[in-house]
């Protein structure tokens, strides 16, 4: 009995130095997974990238502006500079008035030539006592008066030929109507006849949300689509330039939902060298544009 007993002692002990004690198990930790950076979505329209510049009217004696009579460009169309783009009500006036100022030029200078004659005669019947000087006098005063005459006769045709230049609109660069403001029979306003840019360069000019502009940043990439089916794929190009100033949007979603008063800010896209090329003719087109998580 008592080496039964003994023998249990040990097997008990034995057994409690070879158990493990139990710990606690320990309690997972859920870390969540990192959301991904969506794209910043925004609308915007194609701009040349050139000088683009705002033709005005000439301004009249009377301090208004002529109207337009005749418009030989419609918005889109490729010009070359120098180029004729519309002509002014003012115009048939102001050949009319040339013309007259011209054959009253030619007047004066046949006039000019004799009373030159006259004066010499008179001169020389002055020496030898035929003619006073008093009548030499009067004939050299009447040739100072015409050729008084003829002067402000090239002035005032130097002035209506300005006046004629003016009464033609030419374009002062290559490329593009980007957009008509005055149609034939109106005065043109403060925006001017036309707008034309130079487009041997293209960007694309984005109204981003304020909200999202913190996720744009210059140098990132950017894929623009057609709003409306007006080119085939996707442009590619990159943010040049972010305003600095939040304002009201310009460019409006043909969605009917869509918020006009949004506060938005423009950031400048430039194309490639590719997409440039494929909507050299395409200013003012509406455009989707995706950028690209960097």
């Amino acid at each position: 009995m008592i080496t039964g007993g003994i023998c249990l002692v040990v097997a008990i002990g034995v057994w409690s130095l070879t158990r493990r004690p139990e710990t606690p198990q320990e309690s997972a930790v859920l870390v969540p997974a990192a959301r991904p950076i969506e794209a910043v979505a925004a609308l915007g329209q194609l701009e040349p990238a050139g000088d683009v510049r705002r033709l005005a009217a000439p301004a009249s004696g009377f301090g208004g502006t002529p109207r337009v009579a005749k418009l030989s460009v419609r918005e889109g169309d490729a010009v070359k500079r120098g180029q004729v783009l519309a002509e002014f009500d003012n115009r048939p006036k102001t050949f009319a008035d040339l013309a007259a100022v011209q054959a009253r030029l030619e007047t004066l200078e046949v006039q000019l030539r004799m009373q030159q004659r006259e004066v010499t005669r008179y001169q020389k019947a002055a020496l030898v006592g035929a003619s006073s000087l008093v009548d030499l006098e009067e004939k050299q005063e009447e040739l100072v008066k015409i050729d008084g005459q003829r002067r402000e006769a090239l002035a005032e045709i130097s002035g209506l030929e300005a006046d004629l230049a003016d009464s033609q609109l030419k374009s002062p660069l290559d490329g593009v109507v980007l957009r008509v403001h005055t149609r034939v029979g109106e005065r043109p306003g403060s925006d001017g006849v036309m707008e034309v840019g130079a487009n041997q360069t293209m960007e694309a000019l984005i109204e981003v949300y304020e909200s999202d502009v913190n996720r744009v940043n210059v140098g990132q990439v950017v894929r623009l689509t057609s709003e409306n089916g007006g080119f085939d794929g996707t442009l590619m190009g990159r943010v040049e330039r972010i305003s600095p100033q939040v304002r009201q949007r310009n460019v409006l979603s043909t969605d009917p939902t869509g918020d006009a008063d949004a506060r938005v800010v423009e950031v400048r896209v430039s194309l490639d060298q590719n997409s440039a090329a494929r909507v050299r003719s395409l200013a003012g087109m509406k455009v989707i544009a995706r950028f690209q998580p960097s």
